[in-house]
């Protein structure tokens, strides 16, 4: 799903001059200036409802059936980063989105942007990982499209992926059904995927290789939904990481959102690069871990089956939805204080996912 802001546009919905456009475009797409994009113009303009709920995919009948349906556009440089690769990251991206929404992802297609030159080894290996990706997670891309730029017009390669997956069960799971008092699981350690492509593109060198956590993770999301768990909303980590996800959910949901950051795990070597970098974890992408807002009751249950996973072994319950301060989201540090925890300005880090 698009993400938002409460900046921008004036409530009138112009089309943005062409000055406007170019600093929009400038700041590369995330926190409150792409949300603006949503909130004052693509939303008034197509006014779906499905569009309205700002999940990461829309849920729609069709024959009778619940199904999920979501697109993304994939853009990440270098093509190639330690854990992962274009190819590998746009099916798994697209099939996350789809267990977002509580689907059994079925169904992806793929489309690519080639710039003009680019070698057919490379195109090769993307494809090669994007089948190997696709068999993992249990889906079949069945239809895509191919268009060539002129060089220096496409930065090598862009995918865009769109992908279907039924929905099996009664649950709502969206913002919208967050309760006061449910828990906040954290299916792993954050901050994996960015670090891991910053420290490419800088030159870091660490003891040992970060590697981006790029995996699909609905089987574990799926054995969650078996086991009966009520899940009320769940995000993945992507763009903006665990802190925009959070502020996204409490805006839309227009609830209190209270975490503990000594709850929240961060790898040693993830840590060490956010402070060379000058990041702040919380902000950095993922796209092998998620959030899932769940009953109280259910939170050991569901941390318990968290852990037997492979994805999920270092899950934790990070804090809960609080009574009042709609939309507003506050963590406790490890020394007691508290601060405000908000969308960026803009991207910290741009052309990762």
């Amino acid at each position: 799903m698009m993400e938002e802001e409460r900046k921008g546009f004036p409530s009138a919905c112009p089309a943005p001059s062409a000055g406007r456009e170019h600093i929009l475009l400038a700041h590369g797409g995330g926190g409150r200036l792409m949300s603006s994009l949503v909130e004052k113009l693509f939303l008034p303009v197509f006014g779906s409802r499905q569009l309205g709920a700002r999940h990461d995919g829309a849920v729609v009948e069709a024959g009778g059936r619940l199904l999920a349906f979501t697109t993304d556009s994939y853009v990440v440089r270098p093509l190639f980063f330690p854990g992962g690769d274009i190819g590998k990251l746009a099916v798994n991206g697209t099939a996350n989105d789809l267990a977002m929404c509580g689907a059994k992802p079925l169904y992806i297609s793929a489309a690519f942007i080639l710039e003009e030159g680019l070698p057919i080894e490379t195109l090769s290996k993307v494809v090669s990982s994007m089948q190997e990706a696709a068999s993992a997670a249990g889906v079949s891309i069945v239809t895509g499209d191919t268009k060539v730029v002129d060089k220096g017009k496409g930065d090598g390669m862009f995918v865009n992926t769109a992908g279907i997956g039924v929905i099996e069960h009664a649950l709502s799971i969206e913002p919208a059904s967050i309760q006061p008092g449910d828990a906040i699981l954290l299916s792993g350690d954050i901050g994996r995927h960015g670090t891991a492509i910053m420290a490419v593109r800088e030159g870091l060198q660490f003891e040992s290789t970060i590697e981006s956590d790029c995996a699909c993770v609905a089987g574990l999301v799926g054995e969650l939904l078996e086991a009966g768990v009520e899940i009320h909303c769940m995000r993945d980590l992507t763009r903006g990481g665990l802190g925009c996800a959070l502020v996204e959910i409490a805006e839309t949901a227009k609830r209190g959102i209270k975490i503990e950051e000594a709850s929240i795990p961060v790898a040693e070597e993830v840590r060490g690069a956010c402070e060379m970098l000058g990041l702040d974890a919380i902000y950095v992408a993922n796209e092998g871990r998620f959030i899932a807002f769940v009953p109280e009751k259910d939170s050991a249950k569901a941390l318990d089956i968290m852990r037997a996973h492979p994805l999920g072994r270092s899950a934790s319950k990070i804090g809960k939805v609080a009574e009042g301060s709609a939309g507003l989201v506050t963590l406790k540090s490890a020394v007691g204080t508290s601060r405000i925890i908000d969308m960026p300005s803009g991207e910290q880090l741009p052309r990762i996912c």
